[in-house]
């Protein structure tokens, strides 16, 4: 854990906005203390979730995307602090382990352009520097018996927290993507656009299914690929269930869950999948807020569900006035996987 920067009682001070008569997750979320071994105290601590994120954008420049997810983490940590607590949901059961240390790999892709091959090599060793840090981080929650929820970053993160979960429970995992792209791309370097292709090639990730794939963003070549693999890897696409109505929603989410619920599985949130969300692949026409939660809430209720991974929101990208809008979210998000798992406790 050495390369976590630590979130201190004194920073989420910072962000907790106190009110007289309200109770807000600032005041019950728990922190490490300073000099205790964070292992020892995630795994002694009665909270179950660790809340870790990972303030990069590499994996977006290593795909050609826009730069800005980086900026997630401060909008959503900001927003969770002030969500209130009460019976519905309590901060007490979230564990704030820190952010990874990203610095240098942000500052060495600054200025690196994808078009150039050796640049582009560049940023996906970043990437794979990246990788590394995120896999042992989630191990190690994993190995405390605690559920990971980790605000990202880009998608690119999704090969950490599969190898992560796999390696920390010995076996491989299941993942259900909710996301407008496959990111089941080829092997040709690390970026955001390749996690699971990668994960899966290694033996970490035994099934996939990807929720409303985009058709129009979708090339022949993933359509056959996945096609090949149909028994471990399957999707449906927004079009089919939204568009053209071929498929019902609930449906589907019964579909998907029967394909991944027997091994434990990792629950993927791509919010490029939103329309008119900032992000490196911003899109006017996707799921509703309203569906996303949905999904969350009902993948989140299944015991062998692992882990909770939010990605690609770029506040920066987005309105000036509204670029909270964004950690609000995330804070949505992470209070329904949450409330999901009461019965589980």
């Amino acid at each position: 854990m050495e390369n976590v920067i630590p979130f201190t009682i004194t920073d989420l001070a910072k962000v907790t906005n106190h009110r007289s008569g309200e109770v807000k997750f600032g005041e019950k979320m728990i922190t490490i203390p300073k000099d205790v071994n964070p292992i020892e105290f995630i795994k002694n601590s009665e909270a179950k979730y660790v809340l870790f994120g990972i303030p990069e954008d590499v994996g977006v420049r290593a795909n050609f995307g826009r730069p800005g997810a980086a900026s997630a983490w401060k909008s959503a940590i900001s927003s969770i602090a002030n969500i209130q607590h009460n019976r519905f949901c309590k901060g007490s059961q979230i564990i704030i382990l820190g952010t990874l240390d990203v610095a240098q790999e942000m500052e060495a892709a600054q200025n690196l352009d994808f078009h150039k091959t050796a640049d582009r090599k560049l940023l996906s060793s970043l990437v794979d520097k990246i990788d590394k840090e995120v896999v042992h981080v989630i191990t190690s929650i994993i190995k405390c018996g605690k559920t990971p929820i980790i605000i990202g970053g880009g998608h690119n993160n999704a090969y950490g927290n599969i190898k992560g979960t796999a390696l920390g429970l010995g076996k491989p995992v299941n993942a259900i993507n909710f996301d407008a792209h496959s990111d089941f791309r080829i092997l040709e370097g690390r970026h955001s656009g390749n996690g699971f292709s990668y994960a899966y090639e290694e033996g970490f990730l035994k099934k996939y299914f990807i929720f409303g794939l985009h058709e129009n963003y979708t090339s022949k070549n993933v359509i056959d690929i996945l096609k090949k693999m149909e028994d471990r890897v399957q999707y449906n696409t927004y079009d089919e269930i939204k568009v053209r109505q071929q498929k019902n929603f609930q449906q589907e989410l019964n579909t998907a869950l029967d394909f991944i619920k027997n091994e434990a599985y990792g629950i993927e949130i791509d919010l490029d999948a939103l329309p008119n969300i900032a992000s490196s692949a911003m899109t006017m026409s996707g799921f509703s807020v309203e569906e996303l939660r949905q999904f969350v809430n009902f993948f989140g209720k299944n015991k062998n569900a692992a882990y909770l991974h939010i990605c690609e929101g770029a506040p920066e990208l987005g309105e000036e006035k509204n670029n909270h809008l964004i950690g609000k979210l995330i804070g949505y998000l992470v209070t329904d996987f949450i409330k999901s798992r009461k019965e589980l406790l």
